[in-house]
């Protein structure tokens, strides 16, 4: 963060040029007129346009190259097509946005994502015009494939340039600490109100025209002032040509995700739900999709491990429990059991260990190979759990004689998706005994991450993750 100090200078009789010092840590203060920094949004633009015809160019370069190779002649008029396409799934997909400019991984894999779907949309357009466009599957394929991988390479390329020309964060960030709380931001301006004589006063013109200098060149705007100043810095913003934002610890405090308003009164939005129809649409046809070709290819398995279970001691083969889904909803889980059945822990107050003596012969060999979870697929199936999310954790379960929830209350938002047969903790290594607090703690976290942003390759991600889990050290 610049920290600014205020100072003045006169270059002419009459006339005063307010200049400001930006201190840093281990920096030589440095003197500079305002505007605090240059504007970003012409350079922006020009990084953006810049972006485009390299892309056009790296287009072009690998469907030549490609047609080349395979000596077939891939048609000029096919590219000059593809490219306008190309351009429009790019914008749609954020491509050139600020955020594809501060990282490096979104810009590739949205411009990917942005290959796959115009070359989509050139074949659908294709078929639909009975264009007399024609070329062959490995041609196009080997073309996607060169253009993906020298896209991506010209944005690995143009790193450091694109750093140079707007910086980290692509964007001018000015904060004004007005008598509020604290508000820091990694690479942001910071004033101090009162020490740069700032005011919110839309009754003198010469205090808006000393805030608009201030505010000149800057993408954002956020004041950190007590409620009865508020107002008028909002008015303050709303005459101004940037995006202003006032800093409410109450948001924090109550993890609020927005504002609406309403006829007589306004709400902070809490809470929405972290998918979307769609989302939840998608991710239910993967479960089932998976899970009903997963129970039948396993079968065979799934029968001799219930034999070996009957034969063992003659009980049950089943072990269910009541354990908390979506909603908070308890259901029942189903798993093969594991241990004696005059020792069963219906409520789970008691954790597995190792060595546990609770355990049977074949119950140490289907946990510790995880196979004593598949019958949870059947509970994927009913629409209980999903293959990908929060493992569902027994309602008396434990860490140091605490209940979860007494350990951190956020536990309890992992309950606003269906638990999972496997989820990002578990492919962490976070599983087994929760012998500690920081056992949970680790679970927590990578729940949380989950829950911050569903994408269905992220499932498909964490569900190749899960085989390398499978036997784990944990698992007892």
């Amino acid at each position: 963060m610049h920290v600014l100090e205020d100072t003045m200078t006169t270059n002419s009789p009459g006339a005063a040029v307010w200049t400001l010092e930006r201190t840093t840590t281990a920096v030589v203060p440095k003197s500079f007129v305002l505007p605090l920094g240059p504007s970003l949004e012409r350079r922006r633009l020009q990084l953006y346009l810049g972006l485009m015809l390299a892309d056009a160019l790296g287009i072009a370069v690998a469907s030549f190259a490609v047609a080349s190779m395979l000596e077939r002649g891939i048609m000029a008029s096919m590219v000059l097509l593809f490219i306008p396409i190309y351009w429009t799934s790019a914008l749609y997909m954020r491509v050139y946005s600020v955020r594809a400019l501060t990282s490096l991984r979104f810009a590739q894999l949205h411009t990917v994502y942005a290959l796959l779907a115009s070359l989509v949309a050139l074949s659908f357009i294709a078929y639909l015009t009975h264009s007399p466009l024609e070329m062959s599957r490995l041609s196009m394929g080997f073309s996607f494939a060169a253009a993906a991988v020298l896209l991506a390479s010209i944005r690995s390329v143009m790193r450091h340039y694109v750093v140079r020309r707007v910086g980290p964060t692509a964007e001018n960030v000015l904060i004004i600490d007005d008598g509020g709380g604290p508000a820091r931001i990694a690479g942001a301006w910071s004033v101090v109100a009162r020490e740069h004589n700032l005011r919110p006063d839309c009754s003198d013109p010469h205090m808006l025209d000393r805030l608009g200098l201030f505010m000149t060149n800057m993408d954002r705007v956020l004041v950190s002032c007590p409620p009865e100043r508020r107002a008028a810095w909002a008015m303050i913003f709303k005459g101004s040509n940037i995006s202003g934002e006032i800093v409410d610890q109450d948001v924090l405090n109550l993890g609020a995700i927005g504002a609406r308003r309403c006829d007589a009164f306004g709400t902070l939005i809490v809470s929405a739900g972290p998918l979307s129809i769609k989302a939840r649409a998608i991710k239910r046809a993967l479960d089932l999709t998976l899970a009903g070709s997963a129970i039948a290819f396993l079968m065979p398995l799934l029968l001799t491990v219930a034999l070996l279970i009957r034969l063992e001691d003659g009980g049950s083969v089943f072990f269910r429990q009541q354990r908390q889904g979506r909603n908070n909803r308890l259901f029942v889980i189903y798993k093969f059991r594991s241990m004696r059945v005059p020792q069963l822990d219906a409520d789970g107050a008691r954790s597995t260990q190792r060595d546990d003596d609770r355990i049977t012969r074949v119950g140490r060999f289907i946990r510790r190979t995880s196979i004593d979870e598949l019958p949870q697929l059947i509970n994927v199936l009913r629409g209980d759990m999903s293959l990908v999310g929060p493992r569902p954790h027994a309602i008396g379960s434990t860490a140091e004689n605490k209940k979860f929830w007494e350990i951190d209350p956020r536990y309890l938002l992992r309950h606003s998706l269906k638990p999972g047969l496997t989820g990002l903790a578990q492919v962490r290594g976070h599983r087994g005994a929760t012998d500690s607090e920081s056992d949970l703690h680790n679970r927590l976290q990578s729940d949380l991450e989950y829950l911050d942003g569903w994408t269905f390759w992220r499932d498909i991600r964490i569900l190749f993750a899960t085989f390398k889990v499978l036997v784990h050290h944990r698992a007892f």
